[in-house]
């Protein structure tokens, strides 16, 4: 039951990501006042199947120079790990329930710089490289703010699961608390799955389109597929934290389709960082908050400790 509950949410991801390209497409469309895709099918509905087909039935070359094994293996390591993500949806029947979820939620996204930083080495190209480094810097910078905004409810719940936030928000979302909080971690969401405004390691201008540059037909594709499936996860990672975990309410799944819809809009309006005002962002503006955030919970959880320590020894030696 388990697999058989794992492949079909495979599936159902898979097909998540062909209609969020198509959801994109015409959202740049109307931005841009363009239709958008409106010709294979109705609306444009099988436009999704046409790009597949045309990218996986497109011709691949090989590189004269590059370690093979790793240049072929990491795109396919990368979509297995952003499918793992999955694994971590909170469903109590036929499916598996993780105690560490948010532990393990932290080591599969840490393993991502390593797929983005190895491809652009294994490609043997001084313009994947150059992309890598600098998309490695950036996650490796913003990580560190998206660990420590995760590490505060760590701390504050006392508990590496995901049920804790169905529990807590059952009467108030989070968000209405940790606010700027969330502003930092939704930009640090941003940062970690390459997004405009903080896609610097496709910075066209110089860098051609980063560390896949040498990639091309279908393990292109597996990098594309990887990357909207990081972003589908962390809509839905963004919503269960802060905007109420009632994963088996519809209202759930409008509050995830906004936040892809908040993804694409902020695409369409902030231009590119310069490079060095993202490093000072990460380092100088939202390092400072989140670390004040942290030692605030920690204080409070000590606080509320004592008082509920002091508590329980009145009430026992009064019974005595």
């Amino acid at each position: 039951m388990f697999f058989l509950s794992f492949f079909f949410l495979i599936i159902f991801v898979l097909m998540g990501v062909a209609y969020f390209t198509l959801f994109e497409r015409k959202i740049l469309g109307y931005v841009q006042f363009r239709k958008g895709p409106n010709s294979v099918g109705f609306l444009g509905l099988f436009q999704p199947f046409s790009d597949a087909l045309k990218l996986f039935s497109k011709e691949y070359y090989f590189l004269i120079f590059g370690n093979y094994f790793i240049y072929f293996f990491v795109p396919i390591l990368g979509l297995v790990i952003s499918l793992i993500f999955w694994l971590l949806y909170p469903l109590y029947f036929n499916f598996i329930s993780f105690i560490y979820g948010l532990l393990f939620f932290l080591c599969c996204s840490g393993v991502g710089v390593y797929i983005i930083m190895i491809s652009g080495w294994s490609s043997n190209s001084i313009y994947s490289m150059l992309g890598s480094l600098r998309s490695v810097a950036q996650s490796i910078s913003y990580e560190v703010c998206f660990f420590l905004v995760v590490l505060c409810f760590v701390i504050f719940f006392s508990s590496f699961s995901l049920f804790i936030f169905i529990y807590v928000q059952l009467d108030m979302w989070i968000f209405f608390v940790c606010f700027p909080l969330f502003f930092i971690f939704f930009s640090c969401c941003l940062a970690e799955t390459n997004r405009s405004p903080f896609d610097f390691s496709e910075g066209e201008s110089e860098l051609v389109s980063g560390f896949n540059v040498e990639y091309s037909s279908f393990m292109f594709s597996l990098f594309f597929l990887s990357e909207y499936s990081n972003m589908m996860f962390m809509s839905f990672f963004v919503v269960l934290m802060f905007f109420g975990s009632d994963v088996y309410s519809i209202f759930f799944f409008f509050k995830f389709i906004f936040f892809l819809f908040f993804f694409v809009w902020v695409r369409c309006t902030f231009p590119r960082y310069r490079y060095d005002k993202l490093m000072y962002l990460s380092w100088s503006c939202y390092l400072p908050v989140v670390l004040n955030y942290l030692f605030f919970f920690i204080s409070l959880s000590i606080y509320l400790f004592f008082i509920f320590f002091s508590m329980f020894t009145f009430f026992l030696f009064k019974n005595k």
